[in-house]
């Protein structure tokens, strides 16, 4: 599989990008919200950048970097450990990476470009991982993540397990 071409999100990607995430809910159950209105979902309050992976000028995964919103566990609990103001901290999200797409470096790819922007920005970058997307906690270990806690998701009046990660120094 070739390398893809990772570079800023662009409003014209949202339609095809939202086209990726709604495969990737129908197969992997991700995301638990959000796939009744894609779109929006792909551009929420506090979004700071987005970018998305194309392969064959097709796009195949897309990730974001969020300032921390209320409700936002994980930025909450980085802040109680470790005494950081939330402009200090950055929330990796809405990634995903289509399935035919997964056996080369895409994910890497995608959250490289989240982590460099993190630290051209001196932010800590968190995020929460559903404890059921286990290929997903896989590779954060691999990429050196660490795992600082759990929570619990929210959604429709129905609870999730969840870990919390913080990129590697």
């Amino acid at each position: 599989m070739s390398n893809p071409v990772i570079r800023r999100r662009q409003a014209r990607d949202l339609a095809e990008a939202a086209e990726v995430l709604t495969a990737v809910h129908e197969t992997d159950g991700y995301p638990v919200e959000g796939v009744e209105d894609p779109e929006a979902w792909l551009s929420p309050d506090g979004l700071l950048a987005a970018w998305v992976a194309e392969l064959g000028g097709h796009v195949v995964g897309h990730v974001a970097v969020n300032n921390p919103q209320p409700g936002d566990e994980v930025a909450r609990l980085w802040s109680e450990k470790n005494g950081a103001e939330s402009s200090q901290v950055g929330v990796l999200a809405r990634l995903f990476v289509a399935s035919d797409a997964r056996k080369g470096p895409t994910g890497k790819h995608l959250m490289d470009a989240a982590v460099s922007y993190a630290r051209a920005n001196k932010m800590c970058l968190v995020l929460e991982v559903l404890t059921k997307d286990a290929a997903a906690i896989r590779l954060y270990e691999r990429l050196g993540w660490q795992r600082f806690g759990e929570t619990t998701h929210t959604f429709a009046g129905k609870q999730f397990d969840a870990a919390c990660f913080v990129a590697p120094a």
